[in-house]
């Protein structure tokens, strides 16, 4: 998208529907809806509203009084886009853009639209279109529009209208295979690029959370990294990784990936399980939530139902980071830390003022080197490959010689101490 185009005057609907009970707050789900919408560089947000419906009208979603009601309201304040935050059907779309000429998104849709704004690798661009494509597929009852002005029929039945839906169907399904044999290639690649990983003994810790939990911002305070850290939904896309040096730990790969969202559509759960591969390959998992967030419990379940539909296992090392306790009030605040104090696997933090991160970075190393424990050692000088062993893990403390060889004192763990007795 070029950046100096004129901005599109956009209104956002989010529709309340009664029939179907929602377990979001309509007011949080909107505000949601809005900061979609603003991720995106050309709209201008001028105005959003909740909608509440009885039930979902199927031919134009809202009833005749809503939609004369809206439609004065649409033209008042010249927009030209209206994303309605939810699933609207290829005819409730077609019935909405003829009522208030203006152009329909829901919100699938302009998920993709930043999806493919957002999109850098290869694999990403090539996941988005295909998603896009899928998409597409289904709409293609808009392919019915040009066929009114050319005779007067719906095109439903025979003739010119079915034949070229037909041809757009088949010609999706040619594009979408060929993108397909693309990805492959391209997912062989970064397959092989990771078994080139698995080969370096460095272990994968993995950040995951709901869009906008500040996992960039963690993972540019941890590495030094300028990955993008905006406070927008979706900021980051493409999988990241840097290497990070763990002080008193091992060296580990860190992975920033894609924020998850409730009701993602599901063309990309599919598409964008690629992105969230490394999460599988991951040793530990840290789950990134935004604790200041009013809705941050909703978000964890999403988070969790995302995992176990990719297949992460129960048992996978995952530690929880309440990020931004900083936004809390002192109370709350301390509430907070004294309860990631007193309950495992939780740490309370702020990435922004690093409070609370060398805790973390403590328990990461824990989970993956096991406790450390100090212990001396008495050496023979013989011993000299075991020795320079020693030295090279860095877990010597000190050393005295004696007359028949070397005192040393470690700090080590199990899993060397198992190593050292092999040697």
């Amino acid at each position: 998208m070029e950046h100096d185009r004129k901005r599109t005057r956009a209104w956002v609907l989010h529709p309340d529907i009664k029939s179907e009970q929602a377990r979001r707050d309509p007011a949080a789900a909107l505000e949601e809806a809005v900061s979609l919408a603003k991720a995106l560089p050309d709209l201008d947000v001028i105005g959003s509203q909740v909608v509440r419906l009885p039930k979902a009208q199927p031919g134009m979603l809202f009833g005749s009084g809503k939609i004369e009601e809206l439609a004065q309201q649409l033209k008042g304040d010249e927009i030209e886009l209206v994303l309605i935050d939810g699933p609207v059907t290829p005819v409730q779309q077609r019935n909405l853009e003829k009522a208030w000429k203006v152009k329909i998104l829901d919100r699938t849709g302009l998920i993709l639209e930043i999806f493919s704004d957002r999109a850098r690798t290869r694999e990403g661009v090539l996941q988005v279109e295909m998603a896009a494509l899928s998409y597409q597929r289904t709409r293609l009852v808009r392919a019915w529009t040009h066929l009114e002005r050319q005779r007067g029929g719906l095109g439903f039945v025979g003739g010119p209208g079915e034949t070229q839906i037909e041809a757009d169907r088949r010609a999706i399904d040619d594009q979408l295979v060929r993108l397909r044999r693309q990805l492959e290639k391209v997912v062989k690649t970064r397959t092989l690029h990771r078994a080139a990983r698995a080969k370096v003994p460095y272990p994968i810790v993995a950040l995951v959370g709901y869009t906008n939990a500040g996992k960039s911002t963690l993972f540019n305070r941890l590495t030094g990294a300028d990955v993008m850290a905006k406070d927008m939904l979706f900021a980051t896309l493409d999988p990241t990784m840097r290497r990070v040096e763990l002080v008193d730990g091992p060296e580990i790969i860190l992975s920033d990936t894609v924020g998850f969202i409730s009701d993602l559509p599901t063309e990309l759960v599919a598409s964008f399980r690629a992105t969230l591969e490394e999460v599988l390959a991951a040793d530990v998992i840290l789950h990134v939530r935004d604790i200041s967030h009013e809705e941050t419990v909703t978000q964890s379940e999403d988070v969790h139902a995302i995992l176990n539909s990719l297949g992460v296992d129960e048992n996978r090392t995952m530690i929880e980071v309440w990020n931004k306790i900083d936004q809390l009030d002192p109370d709350e605040r301390d509430a907070r830390r004294d309860r990631a104090a007193r309950e495992e696997g939780i740490h309370a933090i702020s990435a922004i003022t690093g409070e609370g991160l060398q805790g973390l970075l403590d328990e990461i190393a824990l989970h993956l080197q096991g406790k450390r424990f100090e212990e001396t050692l008495e050496l023979a000088f013989s011993q000299g490959r075991a020795r320079a062993w020693l030295f090279e893990q860095d877990v010597v403390q000190s050393e005295e010689q004696g007359e028949n060889g070397f005192s040393v004192t470690v700090h080590w763990t199990e899993k060397q101490k198992a190593q050292f007795k092999k040697l």
